[in-house]
């Protein structure tokens, strides 16, 4: 999420913020562009076994499980898990969550066939271990959909402004470049992956409002100025094993 809730690793974090930001009119938008986003890169789910790292309180996971796939999510805040846990309960989602580090992912190779992450990396300076956990657990074939802050971004010039004023949050933010997360993906071992943009509004509603309708059709145009990136791109396949995706019964 392009939100104050863009770590669940950092302190004053936590699950209500979450919540305060989508219940706030320019987070219900921005979450709601970001999210559709995110699903239609992923396409079709349906049988399959998808990791959400990074799930922080679990939203996006059980849209995931609602649209069929089996989903496992984690997250470095125990609070986070909890909460995610029990929107899962609520929501009667059959998900497994669990506590785990991005960079040192705690299941065997290739496991899945979808790995999602939202904001996981905008606060680590060093992302190449988390893209090689996530190669290293996705099967061949696999699909990768990853989104992060923009840093070409009005939102990422005013969180500038805020870490030299000495915001402890971001003075630790990360903002990464379209091709820079290109980069990170064809490091880890991923085929050539394509980077889309959303949000290219400043952070105010109004402004969300006026120019959340020409969201998709400026992402097609370019990734300059918006506010989150989001990758997608494949593991490739080896000889023999050109269909991942694990259906029941199979």
């Amino acid at each position: 999420m392009v939100s104050e809730a863009s770590s669940s690793v950092l302190p004053d974090l936590g699950p209500d913020i979450y919540a305060k930001w989508r219940a706030s009119g320019i987070g219900a938008i921005t979450d709601q562009l970001q999210r559709r986003l995110i699903l239609t890169l992923l396409e079709d789910i349906r049988g399959s076994k998808v990791l959400d790292v990074g799930c922080g309180d679990g939203d996006l996971a059980v849209e995931l499980w609602r649209r069929g796939g089996t989903v496992t999510g984690i997250d470095t805040s125990p609070e986070m898990v909890e909460a995610a846990k029990a929107r899962a309960k609520r929501e009667g989602a059959d998900i497994s969550f669990m506590v785990g580090e991005a960079a040192s992912i705690p299941f065997d190779p290739e496991r899945f066939d979808v790995v999602v992450a939202v904001t996981i990396l905008c606060f680590v300076a060093n992302a190449a271990p988390v893209f090689r956990e996530i190669a290293r657990v996705l099967r061949p074939g696999g699909i990768l959909v990853i989104g992060e802050l923009g840093k070409w971004s009005t939102w990422a010039a005013a969180r500038r402004v805020r870490a030299w004023f000495g915001s402890p949050l971001w003075r630790r933010g990360r903002f990464r470049t379209a091709s820079e997360l290109r980069s990170l993906a064809k490091d880890a071992g991923f085929v050539p992956a394509v980077v889309h943009g959303s949000i290219y509004y400043p952070r105010w509603r109004w402004a969300a409002r006026l120019l959340a309708p020409y969201d998709a059709a400026l992402s097609r145009v370019t990734t300059f100025g918006a506010a989150f990136l989001a990758l997608t791109s494949v593991k490739p396949a080896t000889k023999g094993n050109q269909r991942p995706k694990s259906h029941d019964g199979e």
